[in-house]
């Protein structure tokens, strides 16, 4: 019924990773989660993420330099090298983030630039994670994004952005984040979301939604999220399920090729 869109499966702090991973994401397909898209966020974790992605039919692969990584700039070949691969359904997780790094802002411009523009060559959609840097954001976006487009995950900006996202062809993502007592701004901005742009995530092992505040997020929980994205869209859990699964594979379109 759901896809989670947006995964850190080889984050999860499990013990014997590999086995007790096997049993999380049995728990979350048996809580109606079907999908799983892991975002690659460390080059030298591209071995892990082709492992897990080559045990479960369920669950795709991306990479990408997040914003706050060491050593940002000057990756370009590297990161087009693995971007490549057929594995890959999306270029990310890239983007930027002032909230922790503001000094890094201009090593962040060039990254994200550069995340945009392989995407493009290589016609993959982009996977972005911006906070406090609506402008720059955008403007990067327009300036170098494909016609594969993308997502801003893990959503907690204005309708403003969220609109000119939208107008740009960019898909919207909401995690746990909707749950939490601190976030009715974002309540109402997915609540004026089209139906047919969004999509729920967890952001595992981060962010773990109200009522499982204080413990490891896994996707397990992704039906909460849900629950509360149906509530503000005024539909059923059912009915939300459906239109995000099919915007995840509209939006990750490479999935039919890998599975073919």
């Amino acid at each position: 019924m759901f896809v989670d869109s947006h995964c850190h499966l080889d984050h999860l702090k499990l013990p014997d990773h590999q086995h007790r991973l096997d049993q999380e994401l049995t728990r979350a397909r048996t809580a109606g989660v079907s999908g799983f898209l892991c975002i690659g966020i460390d080059y030298d974790r591209f071995d892990l993420l082709l492992d897990i992605e080559s045990r479960h039919a369920d669950v795709w692969i991306t990479i990408g330099e997040h914003p706050l990584a060491d050593n940002l700039a000057g990756q370009g070949d590297r990161l087009r090298h693995f971007a490549a691969h057929p594995r890959i359904v999306a270029v990310g997780e890239t983007g930027l983030d002032y909230h922790y790094a503001p000094a890094q802002a201009e090593v962040q411009r060039r990254s994200f630039a550069q995340h945009l523009a392989i995407a493009a060559e290589l016609n993959k959609p982009v996977v972005v994670h911006s906070r406090e840097a609506h402008r720059d954001t955008i403007d990067l976006i327009r300036a170098h994004g494909g016609a594969a487009g993308g997502v801003l995950h893990c959503f907690t900006d204005s309708w403003h952005m969220a609109r000119e996202a939208l107008d740009l062809g960019f898909y919207i993502s909401i995690s746990g984040i909707v749950t939490f007592a601190n976030a009715s701004a974002l309540r109402d901005v997915v609540k004026r979301v089209p139906l047919d742009r969004l999509l729920i995530e967890t952001d595992s092992p981060w962010l773990a939604p109200v009522p499982y505040r204080g413990k490891p997020n896994t996707p397990v929980f992704l039906p909460r999220v849900a629950e509360t994205v149906a509530d503000l869209q005024g539909i059923s859990v059912a009915e939300l399920g459906r239109a995000t699964s099919q915007n995840f594979f509209k939006l990750f379109s490479k999935i039919s090729e890998i599975n073919k």
